[in-house]
């Protein structure tokens, strides 16, 4: 069985008739589906290019009417933004009445240890909801100043590990850019959002993986692709020694994670944990 525990509905042009397709021509079994609940003055307008021009984000009914045509096979994520004062109840009525299972995907130009955030954060621990999070630094991407010359998302892997830390019995999921830039131990998340090249020991991800039992990591998107594949043999060995805590997802519709997976010949209980185990654990502990 493989899961792919990070992707959205409508995303690139997929509803649910292209992603069910696209699930059978990859052999995923199954998908997490994910909301991005942002306002409109947090949002870039480059995602008009990936997404329905007819709002802002993901909302929560792309999502449903997405997983209602095959409930076997898709998973329901809902993250209200973390300054909404509903947000708790909102998401407790998503759980109740919708079954959602994950609160997910957290992207907010809010910093990740904001007050109102880390209460949010507790009562997904209480529903045991995974969070999965996505952060992004302010480095401009050359498009001007209009409307924005960058668009951060949860200030800092330091912001990150204070609501780890606060929130113990929460799990969180990394993701996204700043985070797997962290991957090696330097400094150059400050200006390159997808740094290339050798790995140097000692990175905070590895740190942070070693330390918080309630953290997890996915590795979707080219952000996580290129930080395992960046330094091959490193990253061989990051994912063997963390097999019990990464999660396959690809945040897309093609199989450039998997073939890398595949191409670097993983000892099978490893390339088992990463692909499915792991996620089914995570939701199995939802039905405890």
């Amino acid at each position: 069985m493989i899961i792919d525990a990070h992707n959205h509905p409508n995303w690139h042009g997929h509803d649910a008739r292209r992603i069910l397709a696209n699930m059978d021509e990859h052999g995923i079994d199954q998908t997490w589906l994910f909301s991005w609940e942002v306002p409109e003055d947090e949002y870039s307008p480059s995602y008009h290019n990936v997404l329905p021009p007819t709002g802002v984000g993901i909302p929560l009914a792309d999502v449903l009417e997405v997983g209602r045509q095959a409930p076997d096979r898709f998973v329901l994520g809902y993250m209200p933004h973390p300054k909404r004062p509903d947000a708790i109840d909102r998401l407790r009525a998503a759980v109740e009445i919708h079954g959602v299972r994950l609160a997910s995907e957290l992207k907010a130009r809010v910093t990740f240890d904001d007050p109102d955030a880390l209460d949010l954060y507790h009562a997904c621990g209480e529903m045991r909801l995974p969070i999965t999070i996505h952060l992004d630094y302010p480095i401009a991407h050359g498009s001007g100043r209009y409307p924005r010359p960058h668009y951060w998302y949860g200030g800092s892997l330091d912001a990150f590990e204070r609501a780890v830390t606060a929130c113990p019995e929460t799990v969180f999921i990394g993701h996204a850019p700043g985070f797997w830039a962290h991957i090696s131990a330097d400094d150059r998340h400050r200006t390159e959002a997808y740094p290339e090249g050798s790995v140097l020991p000692g990175g905070r991800v590895s740190e942070m993986l070693r330390t918080y039992p309630n953290l997890y990591a996915d590795l979707s998107a080219g952000s996580g692709l290129r930080a395992i594949a960046r330094d091959r043999d490193f990253g061989r060995d990051f994912l063997i020694e963390f097999s019990a805590r990464l999660l396959f997802g690809r945040d897309y519709f093609d199989s450039r994670l998997m073939d890398h997976l595949t191409q670097l010949q993983l000892p099978e209980d490893v390339f088992a944990r990463i692909t499915c185990k792991n996620a089914s654990r995570l939701l199995d502990s939802y039905l405890d």
